[in-house]
């Protein structure tokens, strides 16, 4: 138990109960929180924010459709009704599994269970240029930021003569075609359409050009070969121009390389083309596989430990009978969130832990107003009906009544006006150097 240890010194209260840390606030550490005894087990959250975003709906705030406060719940929140559960913000340093003790900037915690949630980041794939200049959109500053990038490049376009130079405002690049890289061609080409026009008077936005670069064969390429050619369909009925089979190779804030030779010119580049798994320092080194992702087994146990898992986008579960570890999405996250949970309670009754078995609820993607697409198990839905499909899915996801109540307030008010209001530029971006 953890009543002893003299390392603890994060004010966590003493307790005979079994201690479970968990490392992240997203939807596997969310899932596991709600799901684990608060009678059997005192559980620590430690995040480096106090909220929890569902990152999903991010392009929305991205794309001034959504504040960032409609999408977030925060964490402490989960914990308030809850006995033996705590919360704490900081940034996870590393872990000594022989010890059981956590190392955090604030401090250190001892712990029977560790639980590793920690999601997933932007991989630029080495290319410093991309991580210096390219916008990311995983959190939720990052969303303000571009938020702010978009609506200050417009600024600039009306007091630019050159035209090449107020031609780089307006234009925008998306890198990678899948779901939140169609999604925000989507919302970007509308707001070019219907917003954009009634601010800025002095632009013809029949000019501007909105880019969505992929280096695969085909759009949302984790879907069906239907949904894919739908999808495209309604982007290019929106005037995206599609780049497939290309990739990006360099990006100096103004001029964009492209694989095949080409060239685009912008101010906005966003890249949403990959991810991967945010690990932390003093797992053994042959838990870290191909991503950076951390080697699980079939009960999310970490590869050479016996009381440390992973779970979400950071997990690899990877079996001879199954070489490829499950996509990095929210579904497969919450499962193996829940199902966790369950296992460390039926743990202390002597039972053996269940095998994780990922269950695919389908895969939405929304491409602008009344165009969707949706692969269910069940059946493919296209067009109006997937993208009310999509709505009603998305808002019974969020956490908390308030949240989806004021989101669905602003996707009507913006579906019957035509208008996305959240035009403001709260804190203007500057960009820092990332390196």
């Amino acid at each position: 138990m953890n009543d002893s240890n003299p390392t603890d010194n994060l004010f966590i209260p003493e307790s005979p109960l079994p201690r479970v840390i968990i490392i992240g606030g997203g939807f596997a550490g969310i899932e596991f929180a709600k799901k684990l005894s608060h009678e059997k087990f005192q559980l620590v959250m430690l995040d480096k924010h106090n909220y929890h975003t569902f990152q999903p709906l991010l392009y929305q705030v991205a794309t001034s459709g959504l504040e960032p406060d409609s999408i977030s719940m925060p964490l402490r929140k989960i914990f308030a009704r809850r006995k033996n559960s705590y919360f704490r913000l900081c940034e996870v340093m590393s872990v000594d599994a022989e010890k059981k003790v956590l190392q955090t900037n604030i401090g250190h915690l001892s712990f029977d269970y560790l639980v590793i949630a920690t999601g997933s980041s932007t991989n630029y794939f080495g290319m410093e240029n991309i991580m210096k200049y390219a916008m990311p959109m995983k959190t939720v500053p990052e969303a303000l930021d571009l938020r702010s990038l978009i609506l200050q490049n417009m600024e600039q376009a009306v007091m630019t003569e050159d035209k090449k130079i107020k031609q780089s405002f307006l234009d925008i690049v998306i890198v990678g075609g899948g779901p939140t890289g169609v999604e925000l061609a989507g919302a970007l080409s509308e707001l070019k359409s219907n917003v954009l026009p009634n601010d800025y008077a002095e632009i013809d936005f029949r000019l501007m050009q909105i880019h969505l670069v992929e280096m695969g064969t085909r759009v949302l390429a984790g879907m069906s070969e239907k949904a894919s050619q739908k999808a495209q369909e309604f982007l290019e009925k929106f005037g995206v121009k599609i780049w497939l089979g290309v990739s990006v190779t360099d990006y100096d804030n103004l001029e964009v390389k492209l694989s095949s030779g080409g060239t685009l010119f912008t101010k906005t580049l966003i890249w949403t083309g990959g991810v991967m798994g945010m690990t932390i320092d003093g797992l053994p080194p042959s838990s870290i596989v191909k991503g950076n992702r951390i080697h699980v087994d079939t009960c999310n146990k970490v590869e050479g430990t016996s009381t440390i898992f992973a779970v979400g986008d950071v997990a690899a579960m990877m079996t001879k009978e199954k070489p490829q570890p499950y996509p990095m999405v929210a579904q497969v996250a919450i499962q193996q969130g829940k199902l966790l949970a369950e296992n460390l309670n039926a743990s202390l009754k002597g039972k053996p832990m269940q095998p994780f078995h990922y269950t695919d609820l389908g895969t939405l993607a929304t491409i602008g107003r009344n165009r969707a697409v949706a692969d269910f198990p069940f059946i493919r839905l296209q067009g109006r009906i997937a993208w009310f499909a999509w709505m009603f899915i998305h808002l019974m996801k969020l956490v908390g009544f308030r949240n989806r109540v004021v989101v669905f307030i602003n996707w009507m008010w913006s579906y019957i006006n035509y208008d996305s209001a959240i035009r403001l530029i709260i804190r203007p971006f500057v960009r820092r150097n990332k390196n």
